[in-house]
């Protein structure tokens, strides 16, 4: 059997209950959030960036979501809902494996059918893993209480 520094899946499914939902209802939050600061962008871009939209979005998703799960192991979305990462230590996410975690997103989001078998192991792996989270050996947990 392999160790793992993450939590049991069975000895302790609190952990991994409601996650695929709540990353879900983030992902929500974090787009409205890239959304508003891509727009808010444009008047400095003489409102030419009204014509690349699409691209100010791209950039502005990427370095949220690589400067957030830096930070905190969690986008904001993710915070409000109280999950974060862990890497297949059981640690909180460093630059590296951010930026990694990011790209992966980035390369599932752009091809719809990997998007949705990342979906379908969301919803069917013991530790709710997406295929980027299988690749990394990642999970999203429920933020663990403070001792």
């Amino acid at each position: 059997m392999i160790q793992t520094a993450l939590p049991d899946p069975i000895l302790q499914e609190n952990f991994y209950a409601d996650t695929p939902m709540k990353r879900l209802f983030a992902w929500f939050v974090d787009m409205i959030i890239i959304i508003l600061l891509s727009a808010a962008v444009i008047p400095f871009t003489a409102f030419i960036g009204i014509f690349f939209f699409p691209l100010l979005v791209l950039v502005f998703g990427f370095a949220y979501r690589v400067i957030t799960l830096t930070g905190w192991s969690a986008t904001l979305g993710m915070r409000l809902l109280a999950i974060q990462f862990r890497n297949q230590h059981g640690e909180k996410f460093g630059l590296g494996e951010a930026a990694l975690h990011t790209l992966g997103y980035s390369i599932s989001m752009s091809m719809p059918l990997i998007q949705v078998v990342s979906i379908v192991l969301m919803l069917t792996t013991a530790r709710k893993q997406g295929l980027t989270d299988i690749v990394m050996g990642s999970v999203v947990i429920n933020k663990p209480a403070r001792h």
